[in-house]
């Protein structure tokens, strides 16, 4: 069969032969083409994680930075209420070394009104 002449004069074998071959060298084309797609897309997609990845690092480190903004303002105003507390607590010492007599009246006082705040 191989040597059948068409009226092309050429064997049939040899025209199914280029006919593969065009068909290879058409998928061969489409394959590359597919190829430079995923690979056009595979790169935007990474460039994509990338910009996201820095955006999300950048935010961490702005929030890390304000977590020690705040960290330090609180650790301020803790300062201020504890010499706030020690000086009231020392006026009060105070208090109790001029005044025993008052400030013991003051006391029971204050305890018999918070032990019948307390029982309801």
């Amino acid at each position: 069969m191989n040597n059948q002449v068409s009226s092309n004069d050429k064997p049939t074998g040899d025209r199914i032969d280029e006919r593969a071959e065009r068909i290879k060298q058409a998928t061969s084309a489409a394959v590359a083409s597919t190829k430079d797609s995923v690979e056009r897309a595979a790169d935007h997609v990474e460039e994509g994680l990338h910009r996201a990845t820095d955006k999300a690092a950048g935010a961490a480190h702005k929030a890390s930075d304000k977590a020690a903004e705040v960290s330090e303002r609180s650790r301020e105003v803790y300062d201020q209420t504890m010499d706030r507390a020690d000086a009231w607590l020392e006026q009060a010492r105070d208090y109790v070394r001029e005044k025993p007599v008052q400030s013991v009246a003051i006391a029971l006082g204050a305890g018999w009104l918070l032990g019948r705040i307390l029982r309801r």
